[in-house]
């Protein structure tokens, strides 16, 4: 599969490095923006002599890419999710990939917010040892000056609901421990169908361009077809355990009422 990235520097001009100005105006950018994508980690960092910095092949595709990529509406954080989650020595065929199965999985765009804010939210006191429960749950990372990434606020919309229950957060940072492990189970069940039923064969042939469409739209089709299962299963589920513990409570207040 060929992309845009990849036939950007045809010729004998493909092996030639370039320095950070020449790299910028190669791919219609600004140097500005070249460094502030280095500085995320978007290109890998270049061949230094000296003070100088020089770019190869890799870059103009990294750097096609993260522009295609923004031009299709993601944020420099989604891009920088998506190419950290790659791996390192990924074509700009393979990132591209990557990126059209990837994407409709991603939870919505990190917030950012401080330790006080979140609290707040939560309506507890600020707690570094909550703040490094959640950050050990992968629910947020922390960045500097005391701010927070939280990485997947839907989640955390969810977990702060029931809070408002009177759960108290340790607790439901415990059973979400136990929940992700399972989840994780379920989606490694949802995945190995998909590969051996559909991915395996399109990734043997080479990922064809031609396919690639058809691929995509099987994945972003999978994705509610998936949660939608699951969500219905849960449900049966919930109503069944509910029933169990509200008999055993039913039963337990009726002993209680006969012996009293």
């Amino acid at each position: 599969m060929t992309t845009p990235a990849e036939s950007a520097m045809p010729g004998d001009e493909s092996d030639r490095e370039l320095t950070v100005d020449e790299l910028a105006g190669r791919v219609g950018v600004t140097v500005r923006n070249v460094r502030a994508y280095s500085a995320r980690g978007l290109l890998p960092p270049p061949r230094m002599v000296g003070r100088t910095g020089y770019y190869g092949r890799e870059h103009v595709a990294r750097l096609l890419l993260v522009r295609e990529m923004l031009a299709e509406g993601y944020s420099l954080a989604m891009i920088e999710r998506t190419i950290a989650s790659a791996p390192p020595t990924a074509s700009s065929a393979t990132l591209s990939l990557h990126r059209a199965l990837l994407a409709p999985w991603l939870p919505p765009e990190p917030e950012v917010m401080t330790g006080a804010e979140l609290a707040a939210r939560a309506g507890v006191p600020e707690d570094q040892a909550l703040v490094d429960r959640l950050v050990a749950l992968g629910l947020i990372e922390r960045l500097g000056e005391g701010d927070l990434r939280v990485l997947d606020p839907a989640l955390l919309t969810a977990g702060l609901q029931v809070v408002a229950l009177g759960v108290p957060p340790d607790d439901l940072i415990d059973a979400q421990t136990r929940v992700n492990e399972h989840v994780r189970e379920i989606a490694q069940t949802y995945v190995r169908m998909f590969m051996e039923t559909g991915l395996r064969a399109f990734v043997e042939a080479g990922a064809p361009a031609d396919q690639l469409d058809q691929v995509r739209d099987t994945v972003s089709r999978l994705q509610p077809a998936a949660g939608q299962a699951v969500l219905a299963a849960f449900r049966t589920e919930m109503a069944a355990v509910v029933e169990e513990t509200l008999g055993t409570v039913l039963s337990q207040l009726e002993e209680q009422r006969d012996q009293g």
